[in-house]
Formats: structure tokens, C-alpha cells, sequence
């Protein structure tokens, strides 16, 4: 039972609301603030500035990192054209962004934080975030805030009520439990390995999606035919022959990337003549379902429930949740591609690449199939329908404002390129490599073999390794807050 002192009230600024007085209670009394974890004291050059919008430009060689930069699913910042803003270089402020060093958000999205995966030269951070300094037991401090338990303790301390919260340095203020067990040094090096293992991951990502993006790029430049590119403006014709207003179709950059594929050598074909159907996922409307239950965990019999909304820009689920329903819900399986229609994330594909019964997806899932799966062909496809995505073009091809939609009616705009097998199969590796995971792991070689381990396998496999990893080191995690043994187990198969 916790009990709330005169002391308490005090320190609080004599404040009486409930909630800034709530605090959790947990059986680890070995705790030490975050303050007490940094490497000296948080000073206001730590923290960002705002550039304000009338600074944003369309091109610069100076960025601003804004908080949505920093997401939940992700130890690291997602940099796109969305999250990092070109501005003018007079208002540009040098936080010296290095490999390594965390960011937390105190505005919008409180609490989360990041670690950057390179350094950052040209960018500069935006008046929500502070740059922690820290140097001792920097990535067990960062296991800590990417847990429940720290949000946790941020919320309650946060005042409710506003449209806006702002933590400001209430980060501060929060406790982070250190181990008590008998090899408590053992437990953090462990706990900062599962970390460190995570980010390495999440990197290796990132690096073989940018890998499949310059291959296919490097193929379509460097075989070419001998004509060469001229815009043209659009003929009464062409307009009329191709029913549309609504669209980019007839500027310059998508007939000349249209061009580049239909100017390979070994030629091309759009994604429908080239055998592919499609279908729409089943609409999830309760007055559709009649029954719907929704899980965080499989349940048997529940669907299993993979969304545009959760498809990441590589090609991986950030999360899925399962359905219980009464109703028979369409289904795909292995070598369907799931495309996203509608929306900010249209565009975005995802490949079953092992044999599943009982996964879903929703209406604005559109999955694309050959009835004949060839696992090597759909998995380029879906690399391709990525770098086609990179390059503007199924925005070019859509239609509709808010993110508007590219509907299935618009495939046959979709050229693609006929890639000889071997190329197609060196780019599908990088996205999908089953490997055997190493064993006999401990402290000393862990980091080391399994990096080696992600070189050697695709991204769908890291990621399933990932989210493993991640799974064991939040339940390490909640050992440490409940006091509890933690056992330095290495099994880590995620089959």
C-alpha cells in the first residue's frame, strides 16, 4: 500500500491533485534517478531550439529534427523528408550529433527516445527534445527508458488536462532500478548486450533495405538502351487515352523514371500483364463482423492481423494484433504481397515469405498474388513497388488528397522491369535468408556472432530476431523492477 507524507505534498509544491501525487510502487528499492545516471548536469544548451515554420525551406544542406522523428517501435530515429525539415542555415544551431547519442522527447510524444545509429552533422534538433549526456551504462540507461516502467513514472508525473502535455525535465525525476542479485555487474552487462544486439539489428535493416534500393537502381542505369530520354509536354491525345486530370502522370520525373524501365534492355511489363492479381483485404467493421475480439497475443483460432498501418518502409510488421471473429475472413499466404491503398503509408509492401494459414488483412490491405507463387519473383516485386515508392512514383500514379489512394485499378500504371533470375535472387536475399542462428553463446562472444548472423541473413529474419530479443530483454527488464533473478540465457530462436 503506498502512502502519500506530508514530506510528499511539500515537495510538490503543496499540489493536492491525486495523480501528481500517485507513484508506482515496486518491490526493487535499488534505484537511482536519471539524473543520477548522467554524466553531468542537464543544462538548457541540451536542449533544441524551435526554427519556427517560416524558416522551412524546400532544399537546404541543414535539417530539423522534429519529435515524430522518435517512434516507439524503434530504438532508432526514423529520418524522412516528414521528420527532418530543410531550413535556412542561418537559424541552423550545431548540437554536434554524434553515433550514439540519445535523444528524448519531453513535447508531443513524451518520453520517447531514441539512440542515433551515425553521426548527424547537418541536423539540428527541434525545442522538444534534449540530447542526453551520458557516458557510464549509456545503453542500459536507454533499455530503461524505451520500458514500460519509465513511461510509466512519466505520465504520472506529467500533469494531465492540457490538449499539449510537456514533461520538460520531469525525465529527470524518474527512477531506474539497478539489479540486486549476487552477479548484479553480470546482469547489466547482459541487459546492455540484448540492448546493443537490438540497435545493431535495426541498423542492419536499414542498411540491407538501402542495399536492395541501390541494386535495383544500378541495374536499371547501367542497362540502358541506346534511346535516350526527351519530355514531352502531354497531347490531347495522351490525356484522352489515359481518362485522367487527377494525377502526375505527364510531368516530367515520372515519364522519365517510366522511361528508365522501359528502356531496360531486357524490357518490362506492368505488374498485371506480368500474371499478378489482386484483392482487397476484408472490411473489420463490427456491424460487418457481428463479433470482434482483438488481442495483443495469438489466441487459438484468432486471426492474425497484419495492416498498411503497421507496415514499416522496410518491408517488416511493426506490431500485429490478432481477431477473434465468427466470420471467415480472407487470408494470405506464402508469396502474397501485402500493399498499402490508402493513406500516408500508401505504398508500403510486405511479402509472406513462410507458409501461414491464418494470416489477415484489412480492406485497405491489398494483396497482390499469383495463383502459381514464385517466392523470388514476389519478393522483388515488393522491392521494386519499394523503390518505386522512394522515387515518388506510386504517389505519381495515385490519387486524392490526405495521402490520398492507389487503388488496384491502377496497377496496369505499374511498370516494372524483367530482371534476368540471378540479379532478381540477389536482391531477394537481402530481403528474405533463412540462416541457423549460432549457438554455445555467452557474454564475451554473443555481440560478435550475432552480428555475424545478421550479415548472413534477410531482413525478414532480423526483424523475427529483433522482435524476439525485444520480447526477452522487456521481460529482463520487468525481473529487475520486481526483484526478481534474472538467468543469462542466450536461446533465442525465433522459430
Amino acid at each position: 500500500m503506498a502512502i502519500t507524507t506530508y514530506k510528499d505534498i511539500i515537495s510538490n509544491k503543496i499540489n493536492l491533485a491525486p495523480s501528481q501525487l500517485m507513484t508506482l510502487s515496486v518491490p526493487n528499492k535499488n534505484k537511482l534517478f536519471v539524473r543520477d545516471l548522467l554524466s553531468r548536469k542537464l543544462e538548457s544548451s541540451d536542449n533544441g531550439n524551435e526554427v519556427g515554420s517560416v524558416n522551412y525551406i524546400s532544399k537546404s544542406p541543414k535539417y530539423f529534427i522534429r519529435a515524430k522523428a522518435l517512434q516507439s517501435e524503434s530504438f532508432l530515429p526514423f529520418i524522412t523528408d516528414q521528420t527532418a525539415i530543410p531550413i535556412r542555415p542561418q537559424v541552423f544551431t550545431d548540437f554536434n550529433l554524434k553515433e550514439g547519442d540519445i535523444l528524448i522527447s519531453k513535447d508531443s510524444n513524451i518520453g520517447e527516445v531514441v539512440i542515433l545509429d551515425k553521426d548527424l552533422p547537418n541536423y539540428t534538433i527541434s525545442g522538444a527534445l534534449y540530447k542526453l549526456p551520458i557516458q557510464e551504462n549509456k545503453y542500459y540507461l536507454f533499455a530503461f527508458l524505451k520500458h514500460k516502467y519509465f513511461l510509466k513514472q512519466l505520465d504520472l508525473l506529467v500533469p494531465k488536462g492540457s490538449t499539449i502535455r510537456h514533461a520538460k525535465t520531469l525525465f529527470l525525476d524518474c527512477k531506474i532500478p539497478f539489479p540486486n542479485q549476487k552477479n548484479k555487474n553480470d546482469v547489466v552487462t547482459y541487459v546492455e548486450l540484448l540492448t546493443q544486439t537490438i540497435i545493431n539489428k535495426e541498423k542492419e535493416i536499414r542498411k540491407k533495405h538501402k542495399q536492395i534500393l541501390e541494386k535495383i537502381e544500378k541495374e536499371l542505369l547501367e542497362n540502358q538502351k541506346d534511346k535516350k530520354f526527351k519530355y514531352i509536354e502531354p497531347s490531347f491525345n495522351e490525356i484522352k487515352e489515359k481518362t485522367r486530370l487527377d494525377t502526375h502522370l505527364y510531368i516530367e520525373e515520372f515519364k522519365r523514371n517510366n522511361f528508365i524501365v522501359k528502356n531496360y534492355k531486357y524490357g518490362s511489363t506492368n505488374l498485371i500483364d506480368r500474371g499478378y492479381s489482386n484483392a482487397r483485404g476484408t472490411s473489420l467493421e463490427i456491424k460487418g463482423l457481428g463479433i470482434r475480439i482483438d488481442s495483443d497475443t495469438y489466441k487459438e483460432g484468432f486471426y492474425e492481423l497484419v495492416t498498411p498501418t503497421d507496415i514499416s518502409e522496410f518491408g517488416t510488421i511493426n506490431k500485429s494484433i490478432f481477431i477473434g471473429t465468427s466470420k471467415k475472413l480472407k487470408t494470405i499466404k506464402k508469396g502474397d504481397i501485402v500493399f498499402g491503398g490508402e493513406g500516408f503509408k500508401k505504398g508500403r509492401t510486405f511479402v509472406v515469405c513462410y507458409d501461414s494459414e491464418n494470416i489477415a488483412t484489412n480492406y485497405h490491405g491489398i494483396r497482390i498474388f499469383k495463383e502459381d507463387c514464385d517466392l523470388i519473383d514476389a519478393i522483388f516485386i515488393r522491392c521494386f513497388l519499394a523503390y518505386w515508392r522512394e522515387k515518388g512514383m506510386i504517389d505519381y500514379i495515385g490519387v486524392g488528397g490526405s495521402g490520398g489512394h492507389c487503388a488496384p485499378q491502377y496497377f496496369h500504371l505499374i511498370e516494372t522491369p524483367l530482371f534476368p533470375i540471378e540479379v532478381k535472387q540477389k536482391i531477394a536475399i537481402l530481403y528474405h535468408n533463412q540462416t541457423d542462428y549460432p549457438k554455445s553463446l555467452n557474454l564475451k562472444n554473443f555481440l560478435k556472432k550475432d552480428q555475424k548472423w545478421n550479415k548472413q541473413s534477410g531482413i525478414i529474419e532480423i526483424d523475427k530476431s529483433t522482435k524476439k530479443i525485444k520480447e526477452h530483454l522487456n521481460d529482463v527488464l520487468d525481473k529487475i523492477v520486481n526483484n526478481e533473478i534474472v538467468k543469462l540465457s542466450f536461446d533465442f530462436s525465433y522459430f
